[in-house]
Order: structure tokens, then C-alpha cells, then sequence
């Protein structure tokens, strides 16, 4: 097999990628370890900014976004024995979020797929780049029993951070930054009516958020010590714990039901630079995780995904590769302005086992001063309705 762009990981941001290289008449394949079943059954993050709504909608992949999706325009934070207060991020920047699930996103882009005619291959085992840094890199798998080689002139790893894509680049060549969080984030799915805003709740009891993804369909999330385990967890007993944890006059708005989906979760942070290696590029949680407090994971992909389309389109456009050569430094920039945003707010909003009176009072007093400074909230605004893209 031949393509242009061979493409490793068949979730949002391998799928979008082959879109909008197919927009600038680009060829790919892609290859998908796991089913489709499989793929469609990951639950993952739903709030999405304006900036990867706006790619979306550029890509004519909006139509079922614009019908089902919530739009909201930031968070509203609370904490124990005070009043809660709104970032208004369509206020300070004039931005709005959607919320919509990435399981929709997923079934869009796959229906995309399906309507080109694209060549999305998935059970596609053993998968392996070689000669990534040479002038002829190229894929091999394994696929219905046969052995496959796939030639192509650049590779895009957008297959996780269990992927094989940053596993096959020297360690030598990569720097890895980490930081582990002390707790998880038990997290259900329920048919039931969400909260008006996005609420962020800062409890002794620990972390508590109300999300969204549609009118009918709520996220809610609770933080949990990491040895905690999903049987542990009733249905009943999450959502006398979360209510436990809302300031009363919330709690009594919060409609319960039983749970469609439910998990627990590590807290983590992480990045790896560079984000190119030759002819094998990076892209989404192959190269970074975020923890989930500042809802960036997916919209970080999408911006890796825009940036790496838009600068190999100018290469076999005019043959330019300045923006190939800066793809990495361009979307570093973005990865960590966003894991920034990730861990000031895990650190506002969690009770760490391990915090002093002195580190409780701290976090009370940013708390305060976050409610009471309107140039304070503007600054988060900035932060949590994500950067502009860097233009070319």
C-alpha cells in the first residue's frame, strides 16, 4: 500500500486529521488497533472550546454539534460556606463552549469517513513505523491475516499515550515531563437534565463538578482516593456523596438517575518534547495528558490536528516546510499553556491529603480573591477558553 500521510490511531484526532488533510486533497490511511465497536465505547471529554468548534464547523463536520450540542459560556465555582461565583468567558472574551461528547464527535467522523469512501483500517495489529528519519519512511501491520507494508512520506501517531507512535522514538531523542495527582476522579453518565452552568465544587470532603453533553445527558464527577474501586460505588451512594458535596441550594436542582456509565480515573500530567521526530509526528495524548480539571484533552488534540494539517498542506501545496519544521515548538506552546490552566485549577479546587493549615488557608484566600477581582477572572477566562491558534 501507498498513501501520503500514514496515520496511527483511528480516535478523534487520527479521524479529524485524515478529514482535513482529505479537504486540502492530501491521501491517508488510517490505522485502528482496536474495533470500531471498541473505539465508539470510550468515553472521554465533552466540553469543547471555541476554537475546535470553530474547526468543526470549517470542516462541514458541525451539522449534528450545532442540533444536539449545549452551548454555555464558562464555570461557575463554588466552595463549602461561601457563596460560588461565574467565569464568564463569553463576558471577558467573547467565547462560548459546547458541550457535545466525544462518543459524538467519534460517530461523526466515522460517518464522515464512511460518506469519502476513506480507507480506515481497523484491527490493525502489530503496528510499527521504521525509517522515520530517513526520506522513505513506512508503516508495517498486520491486517485479516495478512502482513502489510504501507509506504508513505510522512506518519502522524495520534494513537495514544498506550500507543506504539512515541514508543518508537529513542529515548535519547525525548524529554518526559510527569506529575501524578494523590487522588482520582470517579466519574457517571446518567440520562438526567445537567445543571445550567458547568460547576466546579471545592468541598472538605474533596472535589465535586457537575458537566454536560446534552440536555438530557449529564456528566458528574467526585474526587476519590486512588485505591477506591467502581464496585465500591453505588449509584446511590455517588449521588448522596456529590449532593453531600454541593452547596445545599444546588444540590436540591441536581435531578439523580441511574448511571449509564461509570469510572474511575488517575489524575496526571504529561508531556513529552519534542513532537516530531523526522517524518513522525506527534499528536493528542501521544504526546501529552491533562488532567480533566481544565477540559483541554480534546481540544488539545484538535489544535495539534489543525496545526500539523495546515503545515503539511503547505508542503505539497508549494513545498514549504517552515511550518513543518515549527510544528512542534507551535503546538508545545499551546500543550503547555493548557497543562498550566489543568494544574492551577487541580490545585484550587482539590483537598490534598497532604495540605498544612497554612496551604488550606492559602487556597481559601485565592479562592476569595479569584471571586472578588474582575481582572482575576478575566485572566481565567483567558486561560480556560483556550489561546488562539498561532497564525502561519
Amino acid at each position: 500500500m501507498k498513501t501520503q500521510v500514514a496515520i496511527i490511531g483511528g480516535g478523534p484526532a487520527g479521524l479529524l486529521l485524515a478529514e482535513l488533510l482529505h479537504r486540502h486533497g492530501i491521501s491517508s490511511v488510517v490505522l485502528e488497533r482496536q474495533t470500531r465497536e471498541h473505539v465508539l465505547s470510550r468515553i472521554r471529554a465533552g466540553i469543547l472550546e471555541q476554537t475546535t468548534v470553530d474547526v468543526l464547523r470549517e470542516a462541514g463536520l458541525a451539522t449534528r454539534m450545532d442540533a444536539e450540542g449545549h452551548e454555555h459560556d464558562g464555570m461557575r465555582i463554588a466552595w463549602a460556606g461561601r457563596d460560588d461565583f461565574f467565569i464568564d468567558c463569553a463576558k471577558y472574551q467573547g467565547k462560548r463552549f459546547m458541550a457535545y461528547g466525544q462518543v459524538q464527535i467519534q460517530e461523526d467522523l466515522f460517518a464522515a469517513a464512511d460518506a469519502r469512501g476513506a480507507t480506515v483500517l481497523t484491527e490493525a495489529l502489530d503496528v510499527t513505523p521504521h525509517e522515520m528519519t530517513g526520506e522513505r519512511p513506512f508503516v508495517t501491520f498486520h491486517h485479516n491475516g495478512d502482513d502489510v507494508r504501507l509506504d508513505c512520506d510522512y506518519i502522524a501517531g495520534c494513537d495514544g499515550f498506550h500507543g506504539v507512535s512515541r514508543k518508537s522514538i529513542p529515548a535519547t531523542v525525548l524529554r518526559e515531563f510527569e506529575k501524578a495527582y494523590p487522588f482520582g476522579w470517579l466519574g457517571i453518565l446518567s440520562r438526567t437534565p445537567p445543571l445550567t452552568d458547568v460547576t466546579y465544587v471545592n468541598h472538605p470532603r474533596g472535589f465535586a463538578l457537575a458537566s454536560q453533553r446534552t440536555a438530557m445527558l449529564s456528566r458528574y464527577y467526585i474526587q476519590v482516593p486512588l485505591e477506591d474501586r467502581i464496585e465500591d460505588w453505588s449509584d446511590d451512594r455517588f449521588w448522596g456523596e456529590l449532593t453531600r458535596r454541593f452547596p445545599p441550594e444546588m444540590a436540591r436542582r441536581i435531578v439523580t438517575g441511574p448511571s449509564i456509565e461509570k469510572s474511575i480515573a488517575p489524575l496526571r500530567s504529561f508531556v513529552v518534547e519534542p513532537m516530531r521526530h523526522g517524518r513522525l509526528f506527534l499528536c493528542g495524548d501521544a504526546a501529552h495528558i491533562v488532567p480533566p480539571t481544565g477540559a483541554k484533552g480534546i481540544n488539545l488534540a484538535v489544535s495539534d490536528v489543525y496545526y500539523l494539517s495546515r503545515a503539511l498542506a503547505a508542503f505539497y501545496r508549494d513545498g514549504s516546510a517552515s511550518l513543518l519544521d515549527g510544528y512542534s515548538a507551535m503546538a508545545l506552546r499551546r500543550v503547555w499553556s493548557s497543562e498550566r490552566t489543568s494544574w492551577y485549577l487541580t490545585n484550587l479546587l482539590h483537598r490534598f491529603p497532604t495540605s498544612s493549615e497554612f496551604d488550606q488557608r492559602a487556597q481559601e484566600s485565592e479562592l476569595d480573591y479569584l471571586k472578588g477581582s474582575v481582572h482575576a477572572q478575566a485572566a481565567l477566562a483567558e486561560q480556560y477558553a483556550g489561546m488562539p491558534f498561532e497564525s502561519a
